[in-house]
């Protein structure tokens, strides 16, 4: 029977808990007294003291969300000074789309295609969720290869100047909706359509692909190169966006 997320939602099949258990090892048990006393936080770190803690599939990916929302503040500031016709080092755009490039289309959104996509069409889960998702890494990369396009040129024409602009606005616009859509329905979900010893391997399997591809401290690395951009367009501090109240 095919499934959709208002079935997750309304029918009992998305298990929030179930899912931070697994996902960000922390468990809720209650008492009979209703006090509420958190468990499970240690448990392999105890038996197996001075090992790695293993990331979830979902745990890594929304990592890695977190580093794709540190580039669309990116886009937000370099449209922001396109918009306002005002300096900024031009290579900071540029370098930003191309780690879109390598580093979440290239890779983040493969893992995705490859690994998650096709066992949610295989048990008729989400189906329509995921259909939306695929059609929006392609529009997404499209975006990207006319972002770095124009990234290139040095003096755009006016036409040029605006439809960057667009580009910048319409990648924004669709991800943010996007990312959010697969942490909160899609990720969720993931742990209820494959066994434990697949959820596993699969977490094996998504850090040997990130080694192969950018290194032992690949992500690290890409986080690095984000803050190095962050600085350049003056947006690393981040008590520079509380506001005043």
């Amino acid at each position: 029977m095919k499934t959709t997320e208002n079935d997750f939602l309304e029918d009992g099949n998305f298990d929030r808990r179930n899912f931070l258990d697994k996902s960000l090892k922390i468990a809720a048990i209650t008492s009979i007294g209703g006090i509420s006393l958190f468990s499970g936080c240690k448990g392999k770190e105890e038996e197996q003291e001075g090992e790695e803690k293993e990331v979830s599939p979902p745990e890594d990916l929304m990592q890695e969300h977190g580093l794709l929302n540190r580039v669309l503040l990116i886009y937000d500031t370099c449209r922001m000074h396109l918009t306002d016709k005002s300096s900024f080092p031009k290579e900071a755009l540029y370098n930003s789309a191309n780690i879109i490039r390598t580093f979440v289309e290239d890779y983040h959104e493969k893992q995705e295609e490859n690994y998650l996509f096709p066992r949610f069409k295989k048990t008729n889960q989400l189906v329509d969720l995921v259909q939306t998702l695929l059609i929006q890494h392609n529009a997404g990369r499209t975006i990207t290869s006319q972002i770095m396009q124009l990234g290139k040129i040095q003096n755009l024409s006016a036409g040029e100047h605006q439809k960057l602009i667009q580009l910048l606005s319409d990648f924004n616009t669709m991800y943010r909706p996007h990312e959010a859509r697969e942490d909160t329905i899609l990720f969720p979900a993931f742990r209820k359509i494959v066994s434990k010893h697949e959820y596993d391997s699969l977490g094996e399997e998504f850090e040997k692909n990130e080694h192969k591809l950018f290194g032992e401290d690949g992500f690290e690395t890409m986080v690095n190169k984000v803050a190095d951009i962050e600085k350049q367009l003056g947006i690393y501090e981040l008590t520079q966006f509380t506001p005043k109240v």
